[in-house]
């Protein structure tokens, strides 16, 4: 990997957090974790250089790469030439998802960028039709978040708003040591299967973000009152009755069914 940034004088730019995943055994892990096969079409979000993007290229029978850095968005291109069905698409990732809602058909598999990887996720997974399977490489810390138990210190509002859609997985963890260069923290590749049937309508989900951001935006504050600033006192009381919750409740005690109940509950 350091021979290949040299020879083309490619540097690595911070701003866009990248760290490359280097080891074959690992990359290798994410493959078969997002399940790849030739009817899949895969989605890939940040490639680098390519070493994830070219055993999924050998896998599936369709790959879309995006990347931000033109530098190696032309080196991609040029390594990959040959390869008809990998398309590599130079663009923000992020401003790309907002504009493309439609997954269904789609897995994704990728390393993503430390510092845009939870809006990333949570804008596919919120995708009018998202994709069947996320499998993601991301910061350890916040792989706990998405799979946290209710109840945990790592339980809130990232975690509740993919697991609405989807379950998880699990998550295997990936030393720092096996990215180029070495980041600060270690890494863990979660996967999250969508849902079969959903917890919740879809025209409720804006509701459903405005009652969990509202519970956790004082975590150690009894969610009842939190909510007050929002909804009548009646609706609460009713609400929570349905939910089966106490009124002295918190956020951090409520389970993501519990969470879609209220929701209900407050739009009638």
């Amino acid at each position: 990997m350091k021979l290949a940034l040299a020879e083309h004088g490619l540097r690595l730019t911070k701003s866009l957090g990248q760290n490359f995943l280097h080891d074959q055994n690992q990359i290798r892990r994410i493959v078969s974790a997002a399940e790849t096969g030739p009817a899949d079409k895969i989605l890939e979000i940040g490639p680098g250089l390519g070493p994830l993007t070219e055993l999924l290229a050998a896998k599936a029978g369709e790959v879309l790469a995006i990347e931000k850095d033109k530098r190696l968005f032309d080196y991609l291109s040029q390594k990959f030439s040959t390869l008809s069905h990998l398309k590599l698409l130079h663009a923000d990732a992020l401003e790309y998802l907002k504009h493309h809602r439609r997954w269904r058909d789609w897995k994704l598999a990728a390393n993503l960028p430390y510092s845009v990887a939870s809006p990333l996720l949570v804008e596919l997974a919120w995708a009018e039709e998202p994709p069947e399977r996320l499998t993601a490489t991301l910061q350890l810390e916040v792989a706990r978040r998405i799979d946290a138990a209710t109840g945990s210190e790592y339980y809130g509002v990232l975690g509740l708003l993919l697991r609405l859609r989807y379950e998880s997985r699990g998550w295997f963890k990936i030393p720092a040591a096996c990215f180029f260069p070495v980041p600060e923290v270690d890494s863990a590749c979660i996967v999250l299967a969508r849902r079969a049937e959903p917890l919740l309508a879809t025209a409720l989900h804006g509701t459903f973000t405005r009652i969990v951001k509202r519970g956790f935006s004082q975590r150690r504050k009894m969610m009842f009152k939190l909510l007050k600033e929002d909804w009548p006192e009646d609706a609460l009381r009713r609400g929570f009755d349905v939910a089966a919750l106490a009124p002295r409740t918190r956020a951090e005690e409520v389970s993501l069914e519990q969470f879609a109940r209220l929701t209900e509950a407050l739009c009638l």
